[in-house]
Order: structure tokens, then C-alpha cells, then sequence
């Protein structure tokens, strides 16, 4: 074989493999949630995705919760309120 077709042969093998790689992340987020919390006087609002809408709303609020949240213990707290808006779809 020549080194171009080595070559030819690796990038394909490469491609094959990040599509692969691309293919079962992007398969396995099969709910969006979009969620809101107010934590402190703020407002922030965040979307996520994973495979149950639990882990996906859960994931949402952890995001929204971010910039309002000084500290481990304010983080903890707002992850544990009621969201005051969230809505979940299947992707």
C-alpha cells in the first residue's frame, strides 16, 4: 500500500470514530428541560438535556442556579426550591 492511501485509510478510520463518539452523545439527551428559579432576589432561567426528564431538570436548575448562588451552602439551597417555571420536551 502507498502512504497516501495509509493515510486516506486513517483519516477515515478517525472520522468513523468521532461520528460514532458525536452519534451516542447526542442520542442519549433525548429530554430538554428549560427551567427558572428566583434565589435571593435574582431570576435566571437555563436549559438542559440528558436521557430523563429528572436528570434534565435537575441538570437545568444546577445551571440556573449558578450565577445566583454565592458559596456551597446558597448553591445547595437554591438546587432545593421549587423551580418557578419548567418545562420539559422530548427531543
Amino acid at each position: 500500500m502507498s502512504k497516501t492511501r495509509n493515510r486516506l485509510i486513517t483519516v477515515l478510520v478517525i472520522l468513523a470514530f468521532v461520528a460514532f463518539l458525536t452519534w451516542t452523545t447526542v442520542s442519549a439527551q433525548k429530554i430538554e428541560c428549560d427551567v427558572c428559579v428566583e434565589f435571593d432576589g435574582g431570576r435566571n432561567c437555563a436549559t438542559a438535556t440528558a436521557e430523563t426528564e429528572e436528570e434534565a431538570g435537575r441538570s437545568a436548575q444546577t445551571t440556573a442556579c449558578g450565577p445566583l448562588a454565592k458559596g456551597m451552602d446558597a448553591s445547595i439551597r437554591c438546587g432545593a426550591i421549587p423551580p418557578v417555571q419548567r418545562q420539559c420536551r422530548t427531543r
